[in-house]
Parts: structure tokens; sequence; C-alpha cells
């Protein structure tokens, strides 16, 4: 089956992953997210990449930027190691909310 999904850029730290990705007009990020973690935990517990078996928490951040913001975006990933020395993942999920008004909704 083809998933159409162009995976870009991805990095992150132990917590967490940032991935930079287009996707097809007809797909939404549910969709996206569900294959991405789905497809991606099923291969880490078929190699038994971990000691205990692999599941991603249940709740994501998504957002859509434009073109000229490709190679920013892309920037910011490829610093994450640094970027996490003076800020943690949640206090940076904190910040974004707090910056964007956005609520986390669990469940």
């Amino acid at each position: 089956m083809l998933k159409k999904i162009y995976l870009d850029f991805i990095n992150g730290e132990s917590d967490h992953v940032h991935t930079l990705i287009s996707m097809a007009c007809d797909q939404n990020i549910a969709q996206i997210m569900k294959l991405l973690k789905g497809e991606s935990s099923s291969f880490a517990n078929q190699k038994q990449l971990f000691e205990t078996d692999f599941a991603w928490a249940d709740d994501y951040y998504a957002a859509s930027i434009g073109q000229s913001q490709v190679e920013v975006v892309r920037n910011y990933l490829k610093k994450q190691e640094e970027h996490h020395r003076s800020k943690s993942f949640e206090e940076e999920c904190q910040m974004f909310m707090v910056k964007y008004g956005f609520v986390r909704v669990l469940g």
C-alpha cells in the first residue's frame, strides 16, 4: 500500500521526536500520525530494539508551515541536542501552548 508520506527531516531526543513531513492533499494529520506511530512501534517491537515493548504516547503536536519556513524548520530540527540542553521538552511544550494559545486535551 502506498502511504504518500514524504518524510523530509527527522530528529529528536530520548523523550520525543520531531519530523518535517509533506503529505498528500487527501490525508490529514491524524491519519499520518496513526501510520507513523503504528508502523514505527511495530517495527521497533519486531526487531526488539528496546528491552520492553515500545509504545508511543497518545498525544502529539502538529503544525503546518509555509514553503518559506521549510529551511528554518530543518535548521531547528538539526539542533535538537543543543536546543534541549537549555530547555526541556516539557518546558518547550508549555512555551508553545502559551505562545500560540493551545490547550492540551488528553483522552
